[in-house]
C-alpha cells in the first residue's frame, strides 16, 4: 500500500505563491508517476500537472508556465510550485500516485481577488 499526505495548502492573495508538498509512504517512491489534481465546488476533479520517474514534466494549459511541479527521490516528496495564483486556482488539491491508484486526503488552496 501507499499513503499520501498531503500539505502546504491555505489562503493567499491573488498574485501570490503557495508550495504543496505530497509526502508518499509504503512503496518506492523513484519509481512512480506522481499527479497532481483540484477540485472546485460543483466542479470535476481535473489535472493539473505530472511527473513521472525519468522526471518528464506535463501541465494542464490553464496552469502551464505558472506552477512546477518537482520531486526529491530522498524524501519521497513530491511538490507543486504555485506562483501568480488566481482566483480561479481555488480548489482542493489532491495528490495522486501510480496512474490513479492512490490518492491523498487533500488540502486546500483559497486565492482571494
Amino acid at each position: 500500500q501507499l499513503q499520501l499526505v498531503e500539505s502546504g495548502g491555505g489562503l493567499v492573495q491573488a498574485g501570490g505563491s503557495l508550495r504543496l508538498s505530497c509526502a508518499a509512504s509504503g512503496r518506492t517512491f523513484s519509481s512512480l508517476s506522481m499527479a497532481w489534481y483540484r477540485q472546485a465546488p460543483g466542479t470535476e476533479r481535473e489535472f493539473v500537472a505530472r511527473i513521472n520517474s525519468g522526471n518528464s514534466t506535463y501541465y494542464s494549459n490553464s496552469v502551464k508556465g505558472r506552477f512546477t511541479i518537482s520531486r526529491d527521490n530522498a524524501k519521497n516528496t513530491a511538490y507543486l510550485q504555485m506562483n501568480s495564483l488566481k482566483p480561479e486556482d481555488t480548489a482542493i488539491y489532491y495528490c495522486e500516485a501510480s496512474g490513479g491508484n492512490f490518492w491523498g486526503q487533500g488540502t486546500q488552496v483559497t486565492v482571494s481577488s
